[in-house]
């Protein structure tokens, strides 16, 4: 697994001004976003034989098997505990960044982890399937605290110039949680019926692997001074990460910020939307955030197995098809992370949804006509591909930069917590009502899907500022003055007292 991350990060090396911010990507998103991504595939393999182990665990106890729709109930919960979890750790990750700092908030998050894997790892031993749902509970509240606290760690850790590549590093981590969960998954390797247990609690890997490397890397810098008013730890912090002794220019940006924020509280995140001045960010983090969740991504996977069987794949081949879709993400998150930084964030989000609302109107057209061609099949599931393919090209990465961008240190864990709660609500709606959607409109699943593409990307393109190679100051002068025009005003200079910006 190590080997793979490397691997994968190789052709990153020469964007990246220092060996430590290298390291600090890998051992974040190995424990962060990684888990979110391996936990939402690892649960698929081991389908039946976790609703036969409830069965067997029902009847051993009262002597009568679970009727078969208590079983799919029970199976329900199992899935959808993740999500509920995830939305309990997006609020709780704001105030652990806060009071924590982000490095230590992953590093505490890792708690979560280990007592989901020893409940997985003992559930069959015990004979206990509500160990299981407890586990796929706590593994939520972990993935939704990393899905928040990564993004505004790297986002922080990293200079201007380079901001959006390795805020995009999340999506590809995640992907590669994907990814690795598909394969792990298979048949032949840990997907058989006796070492499910094993195969749900090898969560533990990633989370170890976390825990022995985070330590020895900084915090980030600009949580280090604005929060804490410790600009020795700062300035130790800045020159580990850039490699470089000279970081006056970027400690100066950092002051102005600080001193931009004087005095000011944490907000929370309620009174985001009662802010005037955030009414812009605030809306398009709202928009751009439920068109992530709601353009039919995630119903891939939640669903592929029977995505693939209504496009005329053979059942046989099903479980190699769904480990293509991953690998398409995948590739498209890395492609993305490489241009990002060249050609912005407002041209991937507006070429990603267009892409996407094509290539879900041929994969109607296919539908309706594959009793008509025999080829018709072969483009459908080329379309579902390109689809997962456009997808990681520019929502998948870059949706989870609009929080660190588009808000100051003051409002940025509270945009997270806002942001996070949307993304689990809308995940766990969307996984609730997808095999509805698939029974009643047949052929035409993914119209509702294309109609929220098509919002996604007029959104974009009309109210979306681009950020590209701006620092934090110069976004919140620019959103400043487009949401009040009348009395936007640069920052001045305040005296370089220490304050509590995020303190709630």
């Amino acid at each position: 697994m190590r080997s793979s991350l490397v691997i994968l990060c190789l052709p990153l090396s020469p964007l990246i001004q220092g060996r430590v911010l290298f390291l600090v990507i890998c051992a974040a998103g190995i424990g962060g976003t990684f888990q979110f991504g391996y936990n939402l595939s690892i649960i698929n393999a081991p389908t039946l034989h976790i609703q036969k182990f409830t069965n067997e665990t029902w009847q051993a106890r009262t002597g009568k098997p679970l009727p078969d729709h208590m079983v799919l109930l029970v199976w329900s919960l199992i899935v959808s505990l993740f999500p509920m979890g995830g939305l309990f750790g997006a609020l709780l990750a704001g105030p652990m960044a806060i009071k924590l700092g982000r490095k230590k908030s992953l590093l505490v998050n890792n708690i979560f982890v280990v007592a989901a894997a020893l409940l997985f790892g003992f559930s069959h031993k015990a004979g206990s399937f509500e160990m299981i749902m407890l586990g796929r509970l706590l593994m939520g509240v972990s993935a939704g605290v990393s899905m928040n606290v990564q993004p505004m760690y790297l986002g922080e850790s990293a200079p201007s110039e380079l901001r959006g590549a390795v805020a995009m590093t999340s999506a590809i981590f995640t992907a590669l949680g994907i990814v690795m969960g598909q394969v792990v998954g298979l048949r032949e390797l840990m997907g058989g019926p006796q070492v499910w247990p094993l195969l749900l609690a090898s969560c533990l890997v990633p989370g170890v692997i976390q825990l022995v490397s985070l330590p020895l890397l900084p915090e980030s810098p600009r949580y280090l001074l604005i929060d804490c008013g410790d600009t020795e730890a700062c300035l130790a912090a800045l020159q580990l990460l850039r490699g470089t002794q000279d970081v006056a220019e970027e400690m100066e940006e950092m002051e102005e910020e600080r001193a931009a924020c004087q005095g000011r509280q944490a907000r929370r995140p309620w009174e985001l939307f009662q802010d005037r001045g955030l009414r812009r960010q605030v809306t398009s983090l709202v928009v751009l955030g439920s068109a992530m969740e709601l353009c039919g991504n995630d119903s891939v996977y939640a669903y592929a197995s029977s995505v693939f069987r209504e496009a005329g794949v053979p059942e046989e081949k099903i479980q190699y098809a769904i480990i293509g879709t991953g690998s398409c993400e995948l590739f498209a998150t890395f492609v993305s992370c490489v241009v990002i930084e060249r050609v912005g964030r407002k041209v991937l989000l507006v070429g990603g949804y267009s892409l996407m609302t094509c290539w879900a109107s041929i994969f109607t057209a296919a539908l309706c006509l594959k009793s008509s061609f025999p080829w018709m099949p072969y483009l459908a599931v080329s379309c579902v591909f390109a689809f997962i393919l456009s997808f990681g090209i520019g929502p998948a990465g870059v949706t989870g930069i609009l929080a660190t961008e588009l808000f100051d240190q003051t409002a940025r864990p509270a945009a997270y917590m806002v942001c996070g709660a949307l993304m689990w609500i809308m995940l766990f709606l969307v996984g609730i009502g997808f095999p509805f959607v698939m029974e009643s409109l047949s052929h035409f699943l993914f119209v509702p899907f294309l109609g929220v593409c098509v919002c996604g990307a007029i959104y974009a393109g009309l109210f979306l500022p681009e950020t590209k190679g701006k620092t934090f100051l110069e976004i919140s002068e620019d959103l400043h003055r487009l949401s009040l025009p009348v009395q936007a005003q640069g920052p001045t200079r305040s005296s370089r007292e220490v304050i509590q910006s995020t303190e709630l």
